[in-house]
């Protein structure tokens, strides 16, 4: 498959999976959650991934489902916790930068 270089040099290829991406969406929703500024670079890695996945948006819906469900679950053992960002909100946090 096709190999991408994404801005902080991490590659990745398409097709490998979206385990990174879930990954990726469920830390970017529970910092959000949790008032956690990250200082990875989430809204770049993710927008790399949209870029990716432009071809299959029930790919990105499935990945944005499957990362929101491991925050909400992360999230349940922390006390005060907020429901996680929404898909859309990192998106655009990451279109206004």
């Amino acid at each position: 498959g096709m190999i991408t270089t994404i801005p902080n040099g991490v590659r990745f290829q398409k097709g490998a999976g979206l385990s990174g991406y879930v990954a990726e969406l469920s830390s970017a929703f529970s910092c959000a959650s949790l008032g956690i500024v990250p200082t990875v670079r989430h809204a770049d890695y993710i927008g790399s991934w949209l870029e990716v996945l432009r071809e299959d948006n029930r790919a990105i819906v499935r990945a944005a489902s499957q990362g929101s469900k491991a925050a909400d679950y992360l999230l349940g053992f922390v006390p005060g916790a907020v429901e996680p960002a929404s898909l859309d909100s990192v998106v655009a946090d990451h279109e206004a930068a």
